[in-house]
């Protein structure tokens, strides 16, 4: 299934509106009482992943994750989304693609030199000093 750029918006902000409640009920939730109501939104956030966007590896560590205590305050769900779509939410129009030829040289190819003017002067010196 493609990732359409609606899907992919909706993916993402469910997520963060996922995380967004777990770390704004965060003292109800610290007291044990309404972990069923965390469990039941992971598990729904989690489904719902899948169906907008599909499967991907990063959903299975950040449902893990939402089942640990302590780092289940870590936006876990909009990092996965992120990881998930990264690359697809964009235009949905593709780039185009632009040749750029290199610069047509002036001058024609000259041979190489075989002396560098530095060396031309050193063999010059030499064969005057030796004269």
């Amino acid at each position: 299934m493609g990732k359409l750029p609606r899907r992919v918006f909706a993916a993402r902000v469910i997520a963060v509106l996922a995380d967004a409640i777990q770390l704004g009920f965060l003292p109800l939730f610290i007291g044990g009482a309404p972990e069923g109501f965390d469990a039941v939104l992971d598990v729904a956030v989690g489904a719902t992943m899948i169906a907008l966007v599909g499967w991907h590896w990063a959903f299975l560590p950040a449902f893990l994750a939402e089942a640990l205590p302590a780092i289940d305050l870590a936006p876990t769900w909009t990092i996965a989304v992120i990881l998930a779509t990264r690359g697809t939410g964009g235009s949905p129009i593709p780039a185009e693609v632009v040749r750029v030829d290199p610069p047509v040289s002036p001058l024609p190819s000259l041979p190489p030199k075989l002396f560098t003017s530095s060396r031309r002067c050193r063999l010059d010196a030499q064969e005057s000093g030796s004269r």
